[in-house]
């Protein structure tokens, strides 16, 4: 089975708001970061953590703040664990990055996203 992190960036950042990549890229590392620290005793993330040259992320879009709160109450709801990052002092969610899972556990929770681009 596939160990892999899911991160669900917010498209809005670019497209509508101006934001430079390398900012929206920020937050989604900062993200992976976060997820990985605060889910660092786990099993699967130690697992995914043992390869550090075959980590394997799935970078999807979420079009905008509603509908990455919206992925958050599901992810909740399933006991999914995550980290929403929050962009500060501004308090700007952003985006979210998933503790690593098996693939097929949580694949299904991300379909109706596309990658991000």
């Amino acid at each position: 089975m596939s160990v892999v992190q899911y991160v669900v960036v917010r498209g809005d950042l670019l497209k509508k708001l101006g934001w430079p990549v390398g900012a929206v890229i920020a937050q989604a590392c900062h993200a992976c970061t976060a997820a990985v620290h605060l889910f660092g005793d786990d099993a699967e993330t130690k697992a995914y953590m043992t390869d550090l040259d075959r980590m394997h992320k799935v970078v999807l879009e979420a079009p905008d703040e509603v509908s990455l709160r919206q992925l958050v109450e599901v992810l909740i709801k399933n006991n999914i664990q995550h980290k929403l990052w929050i962009e500060q002092p501004e308090n700007y969610p952003t985006c979210l990055a998933t503790k690593p899972y098996h693939k097929t556990a949580i694949q299904s929770f991300f379909k109706h996203f596309k990658l991000f681009k």
